[in-house]
């Protein structure tokens, strides 16, 4: 994979951003404290500190900072429940807040799904933002999210995904025929239509997978997960232009404990949102520099335009058209819902 250099400024404010909380900007220590009375909270997540859990910490870092100390933010990577554990947790009001991967609860989310179709024109993380604050605040999203007792916050913004593999490397898009892959959401649907068979494997449990051979390939969000979750470490071969697309996993905050919130501390929230966005993205830039040169023991597989245009014929807009004929059939205004995501995604009207 070709990744371009970071700018000297990228840079800078990627490691500014990254930085520990004695180093936080100026700006955020010099902002009077924001009164309010002490809080614990409880935020869900899984696996460990990486790239992707970089907004949630800088949201704990901002806040407890900005409230000199008073709300606090405790963030448990898997002390708190399993992946798929984690929005009932949240439902029955064990949890304030937590990170949700919608792929591993289908069934639960289906309007928000849509965030999980493959190959959506969402070229880069600013595009990705842009549609994914609309989407959280589209009536019908926000509906389904508030039977779970929650409402979306924070995005994690996640790279395109890409495949990292045991044995031998495919040699074109026919060769995923019969593959057992790690492949959730619609980039499993995706992959069907190649003739892969697609699993939900919760990422704690890619590693095992693909090492003991239950799976021949996993995708993750290239190049971080792939890294934290060492599937590099187990894998043989890496595609770098496929661009399957991405799943959404979004910060989620409980309705009950949001009502409760002094309307001080929810302006703060609101407030710390585009901060812990920013830093999400500057740590990918900052882990892709890193991580690609753990790549080079790996065969890097490269697929030409045509098989490309090919399988973007397949997996792209017929998929996109599926889903919708299934909400449509679930009582859920599917069009609607695509038509929003796809006109906020080239910059069109949103209403």
């Amino acid at each position: 994979m070709q990744l371009g250099p970071l700018s000297v400024a990228v840079s800078l404010a990627a490691a500014f951003i990254l930085s520990p909380p004695a180093a936080a900007p100026a700006s955020a220590q010099t902002k009077p404290v924001v009164e309010g009375p002490s809080l614990n909270w409880k935020l869900g997540a899984w696996g460990k500190r990486r790239a992707a859990s970089e907004n949630v910490e800088k949201l704990k870092e901002y806040v407890e900072q900005r409230t000199g100390g008073k709300f606090k933010i405790n963030i448990g990577y898997e002390s708190y429940g399993s992946p798929k554990e984690l929005l009932d947790l949240l439902h029955v009001g064990a949890l304030e807040m937590t990170n949700i991967c919608a792929s591993y609860h289908p069934e639960k989310l289906p309007a928000y799904s849509v965030m999980d179709l493959p190959l959506l024109p969402i070229p880069n993380p600013d595009v990705q933002e842009r549609v994914h604050l609309a989407v959280h605040e589209h009536p019908v999203i926000k509906a389904e999210f508030a039977k779970w007792n929650a409402m979306p916050y924070l995005s994690s913004l996640l790279p395109n995904n890409e495949f990292v593999g045991k044995g031998k490397p495919p040699a074109s898009l026919d060769d995923f025929k019969g593959m057992r892959v790690r492949a959730i959401g619609g980039i499993g649907d995706a992959m069907k239509r190649l003739g892969a068979i697609p699993t939900s494997v919760d990422a704690t449990e890619v590693y095992s997978a693909v090492e003991r051979g239950m799976v021949d390939a996993a995708a993750f969000p290239m190049t971080y997960a792939h890294v934290s979750y060492r599937i590099n470490e187990v894998g043989k071969w890496y595609t770098e232009n496929m661009a399957l697309g991405r799943v959404s996993c979004p910060t989620l905050i409980s309705l009950n404990h949001w009502a409760k919130l002094p309307q001080a501390y929810k302006d703060l929230l609101k407030e710390a949102q585009p901060v812990a966005h920013a830093a999400v993205k500057a740590a990918y830039g900052v882990a892709d520099e890193k991580n690609m040169p753990l790549f080079k023991k790996l065969t890097a597989v490269h697929f030409s335009e045509a098989e490309l245009a090919t399988f973007r014929k397949i997996a792209g807009e017929p998929i996109w058209e599926e889903w919708v004929t299934q909400r449509e059939g679930q009582g859920i205004p599917g069009r609607e819902l695509l038509n929003f995501v796809l006109k906020t995604a080239r910059g069109g009207p949103t209403g």
